[in-house]
């Protein structure tokens, strides 16, 4: 039997303790917040219910779609279907192209037609910000969240998220789709890097920092945008093998493709209630709240009952036991993935309390079919009226329905977009982030004056740097036009051209005081990222054993959304650094082993060994090589 909403919130809010920082959500105080964020959406309750009961059938279905840009036919759809919401995907970019100036156009084009129709109903215009506003050209992009959670500093993953709503804002965009709350239990899935940490306690805490960045003030705030927390809940915790078949789409350029399997991506997460709540549910207690007013379902399962299909879930635990106030929106296209035709799906989602499916393209037939079931009785109107009253509640919240609200992009703000006061925040941002695992010989921090020969893949490629949800879905290798400095370019400005060199494979290293391997991951998201094993590539055990030649002091700069198997690359380098996804701001991995910044970060994950038989963390076979909140400094 699940506990009362009021023991479950006690409860919950109180298990982090003194681990949490000042602000941090506990006991009493924390369901004190938590009513209070709900005060503030219920405020817009009668207003919300007005305007739900003034609509026809047709208006109310069509605010409960979102459609992604792509697969707009006309402008005058937003009328024709009183379309709720807009998105763009993972590479759904403005036809103009991917700058600044083009995507603030196309973001006012879709909601000048939009705010013209009668009623008069403001869209929303959604897009995955998992790491800064990294659609956009010239954006500020920071560290993935692995190395956010390193740095276990919630003051600074707000300031990063304000940031990262303030570029969003500048472009006119007012929703993002973060923070990722995902508690990965396996780091082979290939969304461990979204994840702030393996642990709950972390989760609780940065990200309910990361929805008070993005929301600021509240949803009414004109430099905040609406957060939505993702994926409710238990993403991080599938079972292995039971994730997507084999995919029929190529991988990354040069991956196997035996490999392109996803044994996590979209699986089942199994375990008990108790379990269940205590390690996947815990950044939604806090999340809520600090006020978050969307949150999207996740594509997996929960003891073999997909979450977008689970009213336990939906209606029972998150909306009745933990107060939710504000809307669901669903992953994209998660209702074709349920059993039955189109008609039966979306009878599914909405029955079990989805507010705004997520379609991304035939919203001609879904809209239809949705009027359909409610004229059949299938879902009921009671249904519908709760799902549109929960949008309008958010969108009068966010001030998008005041007469005379001016929802332009805001030119004022272009010139915070990619801004240096931005990329230093970022620049401290990977300075916190990093790992220090191994120093020995004083490798760390480099000598003044030293001649340096930095080698590996990851030294001068900024897509590697970045990796996926930068500019395209699953990111790319090369050049991308972020600004910023990689690793390398961050080394010579500090330590001056003449005193570093560069080969990519190690050779060439004699003569100089030290090397630098700058190796890992190249860029991958969600499917493309599972793996059955995490090896360091042939290639970059290479590039270690050119420098050793060279019997110089070897250092290994570690670039990946996850930690690898470096069992056999520690006794060949005298220094390992984790540096994860550090983003455009290469600096601050300059300041590190330079010394300027002392190392800080603790691992947010275990570090297991190669001779794992299993890496689900917890599970027999599981072999540690780092322990979690591992981090030297020197």
């Amino acid at each position: 039997m699940r506990s009362s909403r009021r023991d479950f919130l006690a409860e919950s809010l109180g298990m982090a303790g003194a681990s949490l920082a000042p602000g941090a959500l506990l006991g009493q105080a924390g369901e004190a917040s938590a009513h209070v964020a709900s005060a503030r959406l219920l405020a817009q309750d009668e207003r919300a219910r007005q305007l739900t009961a003034a609509l026809t059938l047709e208006e109310k279905v069509g605010q409960m779609a979102q459609v992604d840009q792509t697969y707009i036919r006309s402008l005058d759809d937003l009328q024709h279907y009183h379309l709720g919401a807009i998105l763009s995907g993972g590479s759904s970019h403005p036809k103009a192209g991917n700058g600044f100036d083009a995507w603030t156009a196309h973001y006012d084009r879709y909601q000048s037609r939009a705010t013209k129709t009668r009623p008069r109903i403001p869209i929303l215009y959604g897009i995955d910000a998992v790491h800064g506003d990294a659609h956009v050209i010239g954006a500020t992009v920071f560290p993935h969240n692995i190395g956010m959670g390193c740095t276990r500093n919630a003051a600074l993953v707000e300031k990063e998220q304000r940031i990262t709503a303030i570029e969003i804002r500048a472009t006119g965009i007012q929703w993002a789709y973060a923070p990722c709350l995902a508690v990965p239990q396996d780091i082979r899935w290939g969304r461990t890097y979204e994840g702030f940490s393996e642990s709950p306690e972390v989760v609780k805490e940065l990200g309910a920092a990361a929805v008070r960045g993005l929301q600021g003030s509240g949803l009414g705030d004109p430099l905040g945008v609406l957060a939505c927390a993702k994926h409710f809940a238990g993403d991080g915790g599938t079972a292995f093998g039971t994730g997507l078949p084999m995919s029929p789409v190529s991988g990354p350029a040069g991956l196997a493709r035996s490999s392109l399997h996803h044994p996590l991506d979209q699986g089942d997460t199994r375990l008990d209630d108790a379990e269940f709540r205590r390690i996947h549910l815990q950044g939604y207690i806090t999340a809520i709240a600090a006020g978050v007013g969307s949150i999207m379902p996740s594509y997996s399962g929960w003891n073999g009952v997909k979450c977008s299909a689970s009213r336990t879930l939906l209606t029972e635990i998150l909306k009745e036991e933990m107060g939710f106030k504000g809307f669901l929106i669903s992953d994209y296209s998660a209702q074709k993935e349920l059993p039955g035709n189109a008609k039966q799906q979306i009878e599914t989602v909405i029955n079990a309390g989805m507010d705004m499916v997520m379609i991304p393209d035939d919203y001609w037939n879904y809209t239809k079919l949705l009027a359909e079931l409610v004229q059949e009785r299938r879902v009921p109107i009671a249904r519908i009226d709760d799902a549109v009253t929960r949008i309008f509640r958010v969108k009068l919240a966010m001030g998008l329905m005041e007469p005379g609200q001016s929802l332009s992009a805001d030119p004022n703000l272009q010139k915070q977009f990619g801004s240096p006061e931005h990329r230093a925040i970022a620049r401290q941002c990977v300075r916190e982030s990093l790992v220090l695992l191994k120093n020995e010989r004083s490798a760390l921090p480099l000598k003044p004056g030293a001649r340096i020969h930095v080698s590996g893949k990851n030294a001068d490629d900024m897509g590697n740097q970045c990796g996926g949800w930068t500019v395209t879905w699953q990111g790319r290798s090369g050049e991308i036009t972020t600004g910023g400095t990689t690793i390398l370019q961050a080394l010579r400005k500090m330590t001056g051209e003449a005193n570093v060199t560069y080969s990519r494979d190690g050779a060439g290293a004699q003569g100089a005081t030290v090397g630098i391997a700058i190796i890992g991951e190249t860029p991958y998201a969600e499917m493309m990222g599972d793996r059955t094993s995490l090896p360091l590539a042939a290639e970059d055990l290479a590039v270690v054993q050119n420098l050793q030649q060279a019997d110089i002091p070897v250092v290994a700069v570690l670039v990946s959304g996850r930690p690898l198997f470096v069992d056999d690359l520690l006794p060949q380098v005298d220094a390992l650094v984790a540096a994860w996804l550090p983003g455009s701001e290469g600096d601050g991995v300059a300041d590190v082993l330079s010394g300027k910044w002392k190392p800080s970060g603790k691992l947010s994950f275990t570090w297991p060994r190669a001779i794992s038989t299993s890496l689900h963390l917890g599970d027999p076979g599981y072999e540690t090589l780092f322990p979690f909140g591992s981090g030297l400094s020197y």
